[in-house]
């Protein structure tokens, strides 16, 4: 018994080599941990339960046959942080690259498939160098049954991919299906094709970094949702993130100890918005001073800065917020900040998180750009959005709601619960200076007429009481009392319920 006990321990130890001590070191050198290092980091201290550590892949062409490390270039498993549980698959480039195999897509889909019978998070850790060759099909094949099971899992249990080396090709596509992406600064990368297929193809020069490195996804694309300088600060993040959302569909967001009184009052809110209207402010000052100890967990925030989404919590519960910022683009909507917005509303409605929303939007922005991307099917899925969601939503306009755009930030036409105003707010179709211009286009050519034809509109419809006066608002709120009156808000709805038409699924426009 005591020889097949050592012959046990020693078989783990192979195992956990991966790849072998040199190429241990040689990530180490490009300032990258382990995979198992990162799960260790990732879960609680000694609470993961490793499985198929022994798999080994089945490939007998090109000489395969002579190297079969156990394990099979994945670590799979569960474990749980905070005590919550989870389900976790960490790829080890120092085993054929990390590159995906039949038996390694097997091992994933296993993880995949406990996740969503137990109602738990997964979170996936990639560093591969793609599929592996020497399989042919057999690899292909096995990278559709993980994207099959991205898109089963979809809206059931939240779907974590956390990029920490290369990721190419077909692989990137189980990512992208996942809810949130997390990228490592100048060890990352995503692409379907590299930077050499492209010089062949379209004689582009491009570097990997350029092409598809963190600050590419997190500024221009949007594929990403948040870079961080290295791989432990990464999976700090990811652990304060799974510490904000439900385990699955099924789920409430989980409660937290807060000692933050929710009835606190922030008089500076007072003074927040500017006597000028078309002076700028910092919406996340507002943020920061609505949620509980002034925590605020940013999603995008390199992205379409003109619309802020993240998570606070409000009596110790996970509330989405949605909020325009009028230093970016004065807070207009535009094609990127509509498709940042409408995904994250429609996260937070899968898995019945709460949405705030803050409202200071001028309009759609203008111009050809916008109008030949597609603004009106790009807007039109942040209006969808919100029109379907059924989750607790409350509304708070600060300033400015013009036009369709009022219509689109989660309006009481939308079925928003609570909608309130500051005194500040101007719900209107336009600006007075534009609808003067129309209203009294004969009286341009002078100057006193359409000055006092522009006060005359502004004292009539530049503030929220012709809105409240149709129910549209349902209180005019003083700013310092924000946090009270929205935390009483969503402690009232927290056993909404709505019934909506049976559907196979809606067509949202895409």
């Amino acid at each position: 018994m005591k020889d097949i006990l050592e012959q046990l321990e020693q078989r783990r130890a192979d195992a956990r080599l991966g790849g072998g001590q040199a190429r241990i070191d040689a990530q180490h050198g490009r300032g990258k941990l382990t995979a198992r290092e990162r799960v260790d980091l990732l879960l609680d201290e000694g609470s993961f339960e490793e499985f198929d550590m022994f798999v080994t892949h089945r490939c007998t062409d090109f000489g395969m046959e002579d190297q079969k490390p156990a394990g099979d270039g994945v670590v799979t498993g569960w474990g749980t942080i905070n005590g919550r549980l989870v389900y976790v698959f960490s790829q080890d480039f120092t085993v054929f690259g990390g590159s995906l195999s039949e038996t390694h897509a097997q091992k994933i889909c296993k993880i995949m498939d406990m996740a969503v019978q137990n109602g738990a998070p997964v979170i996936g850790i990639n560093d591969s160098g793609g599929a592996r060759i020497q399989e042919g099909v057999a690899s292909l094949a096995g990278y559709a049954e993980v994207f099959q099971r991205n898109i089963e899992a979809s809206g059931v249990i939240p779907q974590i991919s956390v990029i920490m080396g290369p990721c190419a090709g077909g692989a990137v596509y189980s990512p992208a299906m996942t809810d949130f992406i997390f990228m490592v600064k100048d060890s990352s990368y995503m692409f379907v094709t590299g930077p050499d297929v492209v010089k062949t193809v379209t004689n582009e020069v491009v570097t990997a970094e350029e092409l598809g490195g963190a600050t590419t996804h997190t500024r221009k694309s949007s594929v990403a949702d948040a870079a961080f300088e290295n791989d432990v600060e990464a999976l700090a993040e990811v652990r304060r993130l799974v510490d904000l959302l439900p385990a699955n569909n099924r789920d409430k967001p989980p409660v937290r100890p807060f000692f933050d009184d929710p009835e606190r009052i922030e008089p500076s809110l007072d003074t927040l918005v500017p006597a000028n209207a078309n002076t700028p402010y910092d919406m996340k000052e507002l943020i920061l001073k609505l949620g509980d100890e002034g925590d605020f967990y940013e999603i995008q925030a390199e992205f379409a800065k003109n619309i802020i989404t993240g998570f606070i919590r409000m009596e110790g519960r996970t509330v989405g917020v949605v909020a325009n910022q009028p230093m970016v683009l004065a807070g207009c909507l535009d094609i990127d900040s509509s498709r940042k917005a409408a995904r994250f509303v429609r996260f937070c409605d899968a898995f019945e998180i709460p949405i705030l929303t803050l409202v200071d939007v001028p309009g759609f922005l203008p111009g050809t750009g916008q109008e030949f991307g597609g603004v009106i099917k790009h807007g039109a899925k942040l209006l969808f959005a919100y029109g379907e969601a059924t989750v607790p939503m409350v509304t708070v306009i600060t300033r400015k709601a013009y036009g369709g755009a009022y219509d689109v930030m989660a309006s009481k036409h939308l079925r928003s619960d609570f909608n309130y105003a500051w005194p500040t707010a101007e719900v209107a179709v336009m600006g007075a200076k534009g609808a003067t211009e129309i209203i009294h286009r004969k009286d341009l050519n002078d100057p006193e007429k359409i000055a006092q034809h522009t006060k005359d509109y502004e004292d009539r419809f530049a503030n929220p009481f012709v809105a409240a006066e149709r129910g549209f608002i349902d209180e005019v709120i003083q700013p310092r009392t924000t946090r009270k009156r929205v935390a009483r808000a969503f402690a009232s709805l927290r056993n909404k319920k709505v019934q909506t038409p049976w559907k196979k699924h809606d067509n949202i426009p895409l």
